[in-house]
């Protein structure tokens, strides 16, 4: 009785500990997902800010409204393009690294320009932008290379597998095709059994024994060959008449 309460508050623990686990775990993904909806919509809303200051009247804010909206347009496709392109190809993961270390300095630019929209010495912003807008144009320019680099290697990837696959379906329709050279061949030994059959039909219907069948013409009564009447033959003399039984009476 003792051991079969034990084994049922074991069973309880384990449940217990089994539902904690499984709860932790469903909040937290939970939890990853609110965030993660959280900082799309808030980048979302960023986005269109920064889109909305650019189109507006030119100026320092527009400026840096641009700045900021061409940083993190290239930043992201290139983050997007290289995680994507690492999960098939390993060589990418060297580049990956790299991004990351360019993208340590693309929020460093990134919180820098926030900082100038929020600086109210307008004039002093005005002589900061050249500064600004070249140190844009170097990372995004790493940025973009980075990410044409690695979809060119994809495409020429794609590109030599589309070749070798081309050549090997070249390779299996030709085997596919091997019939096409058989038909004048089968004619061609069909006609030589043809004309064989015809000329053995020939021969045995003129009577003429094969070399192989003359030596035992003889012995298996077949048609001899055809010899001269003899000409003691032509006439038959009385004496070579029989002669007629005699009857007695």
């Amino acid at each position: 009785m003792e051991a079969a309460i034990l084994i049922l508050a074991l069973l309880f623990v384990a449940f217990v500990a089994l539902g904690v686990y499984v709860t932790v775990k469903v909040v937290k993904g939970v939890k990853r997902g609110v965030d993660r909806t959280l900082t799309q919509a808030r980048r979302t809303v960023e986005d269109t800010t920064l889109r909305a200051k650019s189109y507006g009247p030119g100026g320092v804010v527009a400026e840096l409204a641009q700045l900021r909206l061409s940083l993190r347009t290239s930043m992201r496709a290139t983050q997007e393009a290289l995680e994507a392109g690492a999960r098939e190809d390993a060589s990418l993961k060297e580049s990956l690294e790299l991004f990351r270390r360019l993208s340590a300095h693309g929020h460093e630019l990134d919180d820098d320009l926030r900082r100038m929209e929020r600086d109210p010495d307008r004039a002093r912003v005005a002589e900061q932008l050249p500064t600004l807008r070249e140190r844009t144009q170097r990372i995004t320019h790493s940025a973009d290379s980075l990410r044409w680099a690695a979809r060119d290697r994809a495409r020429r990837f794609a590109d030599d597998e589309l070749e070798t696959l081309s050549a090997q379906i070249d390779i299996e329709a030709g085997a596919l095709r091997h019939w096409s050279a058989e038909p004048s061949d089968a004619s061609s030994a069909s006609s030589a059994s043809s004309a064989s059959s015809d000329a053995s039909a020939g021969r045995a219907e003129q009577g003429w024994p094969a070399e192989a069948d003359r030596g035992g013409a003889s012995s298996q009564g077949e048609r001899p060959a055809i010899t001269a009447p003899d000409p003691r033959q032509s006439h038959v003399y009385s004496w070579q008449k029989t002669s007629r039984p005699e009857t007695t009476n």
